[in-house]
């Protein structure tokens, strides 16, 4: 499944966990400060993911790194870490089926951006799917 043409199951798989994130988040603000919830979540994260590279022995040296690598994937940190603390702050005041589908704007942006940034070229049918998930943003955004 990790072929150039898998990326369709783990990004299922990807939307199915990030549904079961947004459920278990939720139940897991009650009494709780949702910065301090994303800290837990992270160190979780961490914890699971540093055993997962270890056991599958795709540990590597994190020095061999080139420096455009480590700024980008310090930015990509910072951005996620930014959108988690966002998002959580959203699931403890808001409705987990409101704050979800809002989060996935970013869905309409990332196509954006990659057009921008790195020349990517989605087709008509693509830009019409993205388009419908921005239009279905606004439509919860708004109060009747």
């Amino acid at each position: 499944m990790a072929t150039s043409t898998g990326w369709f199951q783990w990004a299922i798989l990807s939307a199915v966990f990030a549904a079961m994130t947004a459920i278990f988040a939720k139940i897991g603000l009650r009494g709780v400060d949702s910065d301090f919830a994303t800290l837990v979540r992270t160190w979780v994260i961490v914890v699971v993911l540093a055993g997962f590279v270890y056991v599958a022995g795709k540990w590597s040296n994190p020095f061999e790194l080139s420096r455009k690598t480590w700024l980008f994937l310090v930015l990509s940190g910072l951005a996620t870490g930014a959108s988690w603390v966002c998002y959580f702050r959203a699931l403890k005041v808001g409705e987990a089926s409101k704050v979800a589908p809002v989060d996935k704007l970013s869905l309409l942006l990332v196509a954006v951006f990659a057009v921008v940034f790195l020349h990517e070229r989605p087709s008509g049918r693509e830009w019409v799917g993205i388009l419908l998930v921005g239009l279905g943003v606004l439509i919860l955004g708004f109060k009747r």
